[in-house]
């Protein structure tokens, strides 16, 4: 394919759609333990800034995930989340993640008939591509949108991954992601892998989506370089609230994108009103030194995570650590 931006920074993209991941991916942070009224004033914040999908959390297994430790988002029942949303009588679609091997997808996931969601995400990691189709092709039989996120691709080897895009182009995912879960990549190495992965999009008729972390902070650098390649799925979380250092900030991306549906007073008033007393009641998240050196090493930032719990400041004395880990 021609290595051509789509459009400058003030373009126009009608194709682009903005993913918000605050409860999936912010739950890392506090087990899952949003309460009812977060959840639904996150919900009318994404209906009114013209948000495209709302992830409601994990589809994950109460055989594996003790109920009593998580929240209700880390399950994601049906009951749970009509709650939330009614029958989400708005434009904006919701989405659910499922990680391979996590899931009891029979037990799990019902038909879509049944259930206010609109889309299942599969994650997986590079290894598991096949167990990853498998559910894929099990979703989109009960009537889901579907797409795959296959994380820690920093780890993996070129004809990895193109064996993986090959794989994925066949399965009926709608979308695949590319996955920054390291925060170890740059602009330019994301630009690359965005122009691989369109080009299997191409061939086999995907969209490409960008999940990027900000633990050197280029969530959302990162994001919008590959928006300008192409790619049209774009993830956010309010405040960057995600595992670890987090993600590209909602605020952020809405203020960037030039398309006159997206609205970003509403997400201000949210960040007021939910973000700043939840920071206030201790749940942590966010750049920190510590995340920075796990993303330089690219490593897994569970080091990280434990070193800013433990309010380990002797960034020196962790990242000789870390060296002699890597």
């Amino acid at each position: 394919m021609e290595n051509k931006r789509k459009g400058s920074l003030l373009s126009f993209r009608p194709d682009i759609k903005v993913l918000d991941a605050t409860l999936r991916d912010g739950g890392l942070c506090n087990d899952f333990k949003f309460s009812d009224a977060f959840a639904r004033a996150l919900y009318e914040m994404n209906v009114a800034a013209g948000v495209d999908y709302m992830e409601m959390g994990y589809k994950a297994s109460k055989a594996l995930f003790d109920p009593e430790k998580f929240g209700k988002f880390k399950f994601c029942d049906e009951d749970a989340l009509q709650k939330i949303v009614g029958d989400n009588p708005s434009p904006m679609k919701l989405s659910v993640m499922a990680d391979v091997g996590r899931t009891d997808l029979k037990r799990d996931i019902g038909g879509k008939k049944d259930s206010v969601v609109d889309m299942v995400r599969v994650a997986c990691y590079i290894t598991e591509i096949p167990a990853a189709v498998e559910m894929l092709e099990y979703c989109a039989g009960q009537g889901y949108e579907t797409a795959v996120n296959v994380m820690a691709v920093s780890k993996a080897r070129d004809e990895e991954i193109d064996a993986a895009l090959e794989m994925l182009g066949q399965s009926p995912a709608d979308c695949i992601y590319l996955v920054d879960s390291y925060g170890s990549l740059y602009p330019e190495q994301v630009a690359r892998l965005t122009l691989r992965y369109l080009e299997a999009g191409e061939k086999y008729h995907k969209s490409i989506g960008i999940h990027a972390h900000n633990n050197q902070q280029l969530a959302f650098g990162n994001t919008i370089e590959a928006a300008s390649w192409g790619a049209s799925m774009l993830d956010a979380t309010v405040n960057g609230m995600g595992r670890g250092a987090g993600n590209c900030p909602m605020e952020l991306l809405l203020g960037f994108l030039k398309n006159p549906k997206y609205h970003l007073p509403p997400v201000l008033r949210f960040l007021t009103d939910q973000m700043l007393p939840l920071r206030a009641q201790g749940v942590v998240w966010g750049y920190d030194v510590p995340y920075l050196l796990t993303g330089r090493l690219n490593m897994h930032p569970s080091a990280a995570i434990a070193c800013v719990r433990q309010g380990n400041t002797d960034y020196e004395g962790f990242y000789r650590a870390l060296q002699e880990k890597d």
